[in-house]
Formats: C-alpha cells, sequence, structure tokens
C-alpha cells in the first residue's frame, strides 16, 4: 500500500502547484516578475559578497528600519487598501540607499514587507515578493547612482555642510530615479495583470505627484539629518506617521467611492455626483439652455455567455475589461459609474441629444470590435467577442432631474434589447 501512497501525494502537490495564482498571470508576465525576483537575489547575494560592514553603518540602519517598521505597526490600525497603494516608507528607506552601501537598500523592503503580510494584510505571496525586490533594485540603483554621480559626497559620517546644495541636487536627482524605476517596474506587473487599469489616473494625478513630491522631500531632509546623528532621524518619525496616515485616509476615502471590479464609481456615488451635474444643467437650461445626457449600458447576454460558460472570476475580467474600453472613448468630464451587475451609467454634460446619441454608436461599435483574451484563452484560442446595448436619454421639458433620465434611458434601453441587441436606441422630447 505504501508505493501507491507516493503517487498520490505527488499528484496533490502536482494539484497544488497548478493553483497557485502565479500561474494564472500572462506567460511573458510571469517571466518578467521572476526574472525581477531573480535579479534581487542575485544583486543581494553580489553586493553581500563585496560589502565590508562598519559599526556605524549598522547603527545608521538599525535606527532608519526602526523607524520604518514602527510607521507600519503605528498605522496598521487603519488597514490596508486593495489596488494600487501610495505609501511613505520611502522617507527611511532612500536615506539608507543614499547614505549606506547598496546591500542595505536591497534588505530594508523585505523586512518591511513581510512585517506587512504578517501585521497589515495578507496579499498575494508572489505580490508582495515581487513588490520587494522591484523596490530593492531601485534602491540599490539610487545608491550606485549616488556614489557615480560624487563619490566624496556619500558615506554616513561625511559633513555635507559645505556642499549642501550639491549634495542636495545629487540626493533628489537619485530619488527621482529610484521613483521613475519603481514606477516602471510595478506599473509593467500591474498593466499586465489588469490592462483596463489607467496609469495617468493612479500615477500622474496631482493628488499622486504632490504625494510624491512631499515623501522626497522629506526622505533627502531625513538623510541629511542622519548624516549629522542617525538619533535625530527619530524625530521625523511623529510627521512620516501622520503623512502616511493622511494619505491613507485619502485613498481609502477615494476606495469607498470605486467599484472595486471596475475601477469606476459605484453606484451610489454616480448618482449623488450625477445629480448635481442634472440639476446644474436644469437650472441653466431655465436661463440659456444646459444641456445633458445619460447612458445606460448593458453587456449582452452577460449571464448566459460569459458567467455560465466561463465563471464568474472570468466574468470578472470582462466587466473590468469593457470598464476599460467605456473609460477610454469618454470625456475627461463625463462620469462613468456601475450601476449594478452588468450595467453602466453614463452622465454626458454638455452634451446635447445628437451629441450623445452619436457617442453611444461610437460607444457600442468599438465593443464589437473588442477581443477579450480571457475568454479566447477558455475557448481554446477562438476569437471572442462581446456587445453592448445602450439607451440614451436627453435633458428636455419632459424629463429634468436625474431619477426622469435615468428611467427614460432605461426604457431606451429596454428597447435596444428587444431591437436585437448590439444597439443604440435614443429617447428625446
Amino acid at each position: 500500500m505504501a508505493p501507491a501512497s507516493r503517487p498520490a501525494g505527488r499528484d496533490r502537490l502536482g494539484g497544488a502547484v497548478r493553483r497557485w495564482p502565479i500561474l494564472d498571470l500572462p506567460r511573458w508576465l510571469l517571466v518578467f516578475v521572476l526574472l525581477t525576483v531573480a535579479a534581487d537575489i542575485a544583486a543581494i547575494i553580489t553586493a553581500a559578497l563585496s560589502t565590508s560592514i562598519r559599526g556605524d553603518d549598522l547603527e545608521l540602519f538599525a535606527v532608519l528600519l526602526a523607524c520604518d517598521v514602527a510607521t507600519v505597526e503605528l498605522t496598521r490600525r487603519g488597514g490596508e487598501p486593495a489596488g494600487l497603494i501610495k505609501e511613505t516608507h520611502a522617507v527611511w528607506e532612500l536615506p539608507l540607499a543614499l547614505l549606506l552601501p547598496p546591500l542595505f537598500g536591497l534588505i530594508a523592503p523585505i523586512a518591511r514587507i513581510g512585517l506587512t503580510q504578517w501585521r497589515v494584510r495578507r496579499a498575494l505571496a508572489y505580490r508582495r515578493i515581487f513588490t520587494a525586490a522591484a523596490l530593492g533594485l531601485t534602491y540599490a540603483a539610487a545608491s550606485v547612482a549616488f556614489r557615480a554621480i560624487s563619490p566624496a559626497l556619500t558615506g554616513n559620517l561625511f559633513d555635507p555642510s559645505p556642499h549642501v546644495l550639491t549634495w542636495a541636487a545629487a540626493a533628489i536627482l537619485c530619488g527621482l530615479l529610484r521613483s521613475a524605476l519603481n514606477k516602471l517596474l510595478v506599473m509593467t506587473a500591474v498593466k499586465g495583470a489588469d490592462p483596463s487599469f489607467s496609469v495617468r489616473a493612479g500615477l500622474f494625478t496631482g493628488e499622486a505627484l504632490f504625494g510624491d513630491a512631499a515623501e522626497l522631500s522629506v526622505g533627502v531632509l531625513v538623510a541629511f539629518v542622519a548624516i549629522a546623528s542617525p538619533i535625530l532621524a527619530l524625530l521625523a518619525l511623529p510627521c512620516v506617521t501622520l503623512l502616511q496616515r493622511s494619505q491613507r485616509h485619502s485613498q481609502l476615502v477615494s476606495d469607498a467611492r470605486i467599484d472595486g471590479k471596475t475601477g469606476l464609481l459605484n453606484a451610489v456615488t454616480w448618482q449623488r455626483e450625477a445629480g448635481v451635474e442634472v440639476m446644474r444643467a436644469s437650472a441653466a437650461r431655465a436661463l440659456e439652455g444646459g444641456a445633458v445626457a445619460v447612458a445606460m449600458v448593458d453587456v449582452d447576454n452577460f449571464k448566459r455567455d460569459v458567467n455560465d460558460l466561463f465563471g464568474h472570476q472570468v466574468g470578472d475580467v470582462v466587466l473590468a475589461a469593457v470598464a476599460g474600453t467605456i473609460r477610454g472613448l469618454l470625456r475627461d468630464g463625463d462620469l462613468c459609474g456601475r450601476f449594478g451587475g452588468d450595467e453602466f451609467a453614463i452622465l454626458l454634460p454638455d452634451t446635447t441629444a445628437a451629441e450623445a446619441e452619436g457617442i453611444a454608436q461610437r460607444l457600442c461599435s468599438a465593443m464589437s470590435q473588442t477581443t477579450f483574451p480571457v475568454i479566447e484563452h477558455a475557448c481554446n484560442g477562438e476569437s471572442a467577442r462581446v456587445t453592448v446595448s445602450i439607451g440614451v436619454a436627453a435633458l428636455d421639458a419632459r424629463h429634468r432631474d436625474l431619477d426622469e433620465l435615468v428611467a427614460a434611458a432605461d426604457h431606451a434601453l429596454y428597447q435596444a434589447k428587444t431591437a436585437g441587441r448590439n444597439t443604440v436606441r435614443m429617447i428625446s422630447g
């Protein structure tokens, strides 16, 4: 009986391995993640073999790493939002990269991210490992660049005051290099896993750029202070903790507005913000002819052709891709939300009935030409497409508030469905 149990055990092990989430990634992305992790491991080994560690180095590393993990502990009650997370840990880890040999910048993120996984939120292990590897490589790059720019400015015992502007400029440049490399690595992975993700919306909003600038500025100041005495860096801990909590609160507030599956506004937020816009347009119409329109978009036969055939996980990927296509065709001022299930709502400010119908027609046509790799994979490479039906209603004498516009657009959507789907119907008086 014993020999028969070993193959069964191997089968169970093989089945468990095949269920690893990392294996669900596209092949090129899987290779990219593994190469990044392998490069980080190789860099750590190389740096460890070539680094002569001094007592002063260990003291500075211990103080800054303690501040780093203390920030995790002091903010962990606020939780960790899902999705792309904005942190302030570079305030502590950038000084390590600038003032110490590259080895310390390579290993610092491992301790902090490991603590986050243990104490704050359990995320997919491969994502944590990739994040630690990407951060380590970018800190090592900043460390090497800082030494290459001006070898005389490195070392935690050096007094930079005679050359403070040169030192600060070099530190800022290396901090910008680290940030750019980190964004490149992380965004390659995020965009590869979710093609509908908007890099611009995630990284290049005014708030995100201001947060990056604050993090870099405080990080350079901490590095400068730590040269005089590592213990003085502790004075920055309350400020950094407050900055981290502020950013975390801002992100949690933002997440409360967003539908987690699609990245669009959730139904409650869409209705609130769309209602304000319709009230403004109605008031303007009474004076000078304000215009606004609502479009309701429904994925055709979504339950039958997607969820029932391929499962809800594939359905969620398709919904995210549909949302990405919609978002890519709308203007900056348009409001798009997930209204429920496979239905989306779009508010088109300052848009006449004819203009709204034209936008809906373009959206319907674009969706019918969009391919969905996740369905093609499930269909063994066969081409697969998803279509939508759209109902549109514009502000007029009969439809003067949001509820009336949504009801009219829903009626038009029903007409589009009964007309054969993959089409647009318009209601306007």
